[in-house]
């Protein structure tokens, strides 16, 4: 009877981490539009951050619940993919609703709608990413867990680059229009959601169709999961109250490899959180010039019209936000390729390190980036008027990329080996916290420094940004690795 895990072919990882490819597209379509959809729905810059608090609060909630019960899951669908196909399907709704929530104005008002859409997509993400993270650490073996977190990213990453530039696409090479008045949502980013929707869903069944997984058995003969282990994870649940303590007892007694991750998180995700709410604006005002005062609602409104002028500005720089995203997902999805070999050979905390200070040096560079110049640019599917400083951003997206896919398979990878094999799915949930509590702190907080200390000067907070990350890529060489299977193996268990 073979005791040891089987080594995997590269295309049964591929097939594990596949799905991944069409939630972070649906995810990176969210990422590059939902600042857009909801400044055009009526939000303010200072609330724009609180809207994206819906995310990490989903997340919050939902992966260490999601975590729990899939450790729990043995049906003869699998152990993880019932959520991850339960997930996508929920996913799909909310993808299909968001870029319509002016339809339901006469139940909710549109920005609300919107909001409560976010909300359903983001927890729906969550249903599936949280099970997505411990398919793979179920299914790929200790020696192969670089090699396994590093094809998920990359396919993470082909998904966002595909996500991020479809509004573009649609509107340069297709021919939607890209411009929406308040209150309404532009048509090419409407028909961006659709598709994604769509992508998304075949995705997935291709992941639940061609991934067999364990069975119980075999799985806790290959975990060296004991025998009192196994009666642990099958007894009766427990009464709320008891859960609850567990959960925490869990939380408190956290290895401490996973702690010292935190720190980490902290900052990387801190400064992505605003990545992602705050680029758009921030280039609209940079890079082609419109002035903060166009992002004021209450000024909006008592302005006769708005400008054609701004209106094209906005959906200019919205569009192009969608190329940066796509571009940084590119280097990301090439340094992917990379990523394992260099994490054998050089160390995962150097690598990892390395990754983010290249980011926050990035982020801080924005600032260098100014030109009003307009230039031609040829992207080989269309060719676009742009000014010369949206050009030269394309620059410090390489090492936003590269931070981005260390960020994605990294922690990861250090985190698995130290896990308990019975415990795997709920402590990747409580993991998430370390992703959800730092974007919350940063929603919370990023609104009021860009308003009250930069007075609405957006490119500034992408600053803070590259600071957290810098302070992130410090805190790294802080962690101690230690891989509990191979302990466990080494103890014959």
């Amino acid at each position: 009877m073979q005791t040891t895990q089987p080594r995997l072919s590269f295309w049964q990882i591929w097939n594990v981490s596949f799905g991944f490819l069409g939630v972070q597209f649906g995810f990176a379509l969210q990422n590059a539009n939902v600042s857009r959809i909801l400044s055009d729905l009526g939000a303010d810059l200072h609330s724009l951050s609180l809207f994206w608090l819906v995310a990490p609060i989903m997340g919050l909630i939902v992966q260490p619940i999601v975590g729990s019960a899939s450790d729990r899951t043995w049906n003869r669908i699998g152990r993880r993919r019932p959520f991850i196909l339960a997930g996508a399907i929920a996913a799909v709704i909310g993808m299909i609703l968001l870029p319509n929530a002016p339809i339901f104005v006469a139940f909710l008002a549109p920005m609300l709608m919107g909001a409560l859409m976010v909300a359903l997509m983001d927890a729906s993400f969550n249903v599936c990413f949280q099970p997505f993270r411990s398919l793979v650490s179920d299914m790929v073996p200790p020696s192969q867990r670089n090699v396994g977190y590093s094809i998920q990213s990359l396919l993470i990453n082909i998904g966002a680059v595909i996500g991020s530039i479809l509004p573009f696409v649609l509107t340069n090479v297709i021919g939607l229009e890209n411009t929406a008045q308040m209150g309404e949502v532009a048509p090419s980013v409407m028909w961006a959601f659709y598709i994604g929707a769509t992508v998304l869903l075949g995705t997935v069944i291709w992941t639940v169709i061609r991934t067999k997984e364990y069975a119980p058995e075999d799985y806790n003969r290959y975990k060296g999961l004991s025998e009192s282990d196994i009666a642990q994870s099958n007894k009766e649940k427990a009464p709320l109250s008891q859960r609850l303590s567990e959960f925490f007892t869990l939380v408190v007694n956290m290895p401490t490899t996973m702690k010292q991750l935190a720190v980490v998180q902290f900052f990387s995700w801190f400064a992505l959180f605003i990545m992602w709410v705050y680029t758009t604006p921030a280039i609209t005002q940079h890079i082609w010039g419109v002035d903060k005062q166009w992002f004021d609602p209450a000024f909006i409104a008592a302005a006769p019209s708005i400008p054609e002028a701004i209106t094209a500005a906005k959906g200019a720089a919205g569009d192009w936000v969608g190329i940066l995203f796509a571009a940084y997902s590119v280097f990301a999805a090439i340094f992917s390729i990379f990523l394992a070999r260099l994490a054998d050979k050089f160390g995962r905390k150097t690598i990892y390190a390395g990754a983010l200070a290249l980011g926050g040096i990035s982020y801080v560079s924005f600032l260098l980036f100014q030109d009003l110049t307009s230039v031609n640019v040829n992207l080989l599917i269309t060719e676009v008027t742009v000014p010369l400083g949206a050009v030269k951003l394309l620059i410090p997206m390489v090492g936003v990329g590269i931070a981005w896919a260390a960020i994605l398979a990294m922690p990861y990878a250090m985190l698995a080996g130290a896990l308990p094999a019975n415990k795997t799915g709920v402590y990747m949930g409580i993991f998430n916290f370390t992703v959800a509590a730092p974007q919350i702190v940063s929603g919370l907080t990023a609104g009021w420094i860009l308003s009250s200390v930069f007075d609405n000067e957006a490119k500034y907070i992408i600053v803070v940004a590259g600071v957290a990350m810098l302070i992130g890529a410090i805190a790294v060489f802080f962690v101690k690795e230690t891989d509990t299977h191979s302990l466990e193996a080494s103890k014959g268990v």
